[in-house]
């Protein structure tokens, strides 16, 4: 059965159905890229587009509902990221990484949606502007690699086309251009319709995770130990994951360090001491060689690499485990926990939330129920 955002597809129902599509009536665009002018018009625009290119018409019905949402939501949070200078020019910094934890949380929280489904709509939100603006990106060939592996090029491609034509600018020619050098320069390096393959999963993290790496360099491994790291928000149900391990290995759980010192987990000062306190226990297994279990929620990707940074440097195959059960029965579990934390807490960091991607580890699994 094809999953679908909703089934009428009328702007008008959609801005009464949706508060997030009502509010891009009020966000203005810069008059010289968006001379057609609000959100809200250029996102219509976007879709009549999308509808019309050949290539939305060749796909089958869940891809074209997938891209179809995502031009919905792909302006998102220009609503929370606009600014205005005193020359009265436009912009929206950083409204498609913030479009993407928005669009990760509704479709979590409020629309059932399935995860693989999500993280595609995610992803096409996130990096919607991509093939625009590749080869200004500091490095062309891992911005492209790095998105591969989470989404299809050429379905990128067909969304930043629709938003593209879907607006009123004077330099369309210019963005056409882009869009087929980004098509060319994708599958020069062999990204275009598939992930790129690695020699090893070493490789793969060398390359995304090291300066100055190069895409097929192969490196010796060297590894000492295994560490599972895990991610997820709490009350997900890491513990009952740990405790299904055909390993017998130790844990680090942040939470008991916590409890065991009478640490509040809102308390941002101690929660410090206590981070420092389990990387001074994660060293001590290090050195021994020793595996371990890192139990916390990790829920950003700057928190994982700073833990996985440190696990690497003592030469530590790290697997990265992400956890999520759906919203109900995540809320519903937080209750039934000996500690359980509030709503506001949960729903602060949902809206964090960065599911784990592959670029990250030398192994990511998702154990999504």
């Amino acid at each position: 059965m094809t999953w679908k955002l909703t089934e009428s597809k009328e702007w008008e129902i959609l801005e009464k159905k949706f508060s997030w599509v009502d509010d891009m009536q009020y966000v203005p665009q810069d008059p010289l890229h968006h001379a057609e002018g609000n959100v809200a018009v250029h996102t219509q625009m976007v879709i009549d587009s999308l509808l019309k290119n050949a290539d939305f018409q060749c796909l089958n019905e869940q891809q074209k509902e997938v891209l179809w949402t995502s031009a919905l939501m792909h302006d998102i949070e220009k609503r929370s990221t606009t600014l205005i200078d005193a020359a009265g020019r436009v912009s929206s910094p950083s409204h498609a990484r913030k479009g993407a934890q928005t669009t990760r949380k509704i479709l979590f929280r409020d629309i059932d949606t399935p995860f693989n489904i999500r993280e595609k709509i995610v992803s096409l939100v996130r990096y919607h502007g991509l093939p625009l603006w590749l080869m200004d990106k500091p490095d062309p060939m891992k911005s492209a690699l790095e998105a591969s592996l989470q989404l299809d090029l050429s379905h990128l491609k067909i969304l930043a086309k629709a938003d593209a034509k879907g607006r009123t600018c004077q330099d369309m020619d210019a963005l056409m251009y882009a869009l087929e050098m980004f098509e060319l320069y994708t599958k020069e390096i062999g990204c275009w319709q598939s992930a790129p393959s690695f020699e090893t999963p070493n490789a793969r993290f060398t390359y995304f995770n090291a300066l100055d790496s190069y895409v097929d360099y192969v490196p010796f491994d060297r590894f000492k130990s295994e560490v599972i790291v895990l991610s997820g928000l709490p009350g997900m149900g890491k513990d009952y994951y740990i405790s299904k391990l055909d390993k017998d290995l130790p844990v680090i759980s942040l939470d008991d360090i916590r409890r065991q010192y009478r640490i509040d987990p809102t308390d941002k000062k101690r929660n410090g001491w206590v981070v420092q306190e389990a990387k001074e226990m994660a060293k001590k297994y290090l050195r021994a060689g020793q595996g371990f279990v890192w139990n916390a929620t990790n829920i950003t990707a700057l928190m994982r690499k700073q833990l996985i940074d440190l696990f690497v440097d003592y030469q530590a195959y790290v697997k990265l485990v992400y956890i999520e059960k759906p919203y109900h029965i995540w809320r519903m579990q937080n209750k039934n926990r000996a500690y359980p934390l509030p709503d506001m807490v949960l729903d602060k960091m949902l809206h964090n939330l960065d599911v784990p991607q592959l670029t990250e580890a030398h192994e990511v699994h998702y154990e999504v129920y």
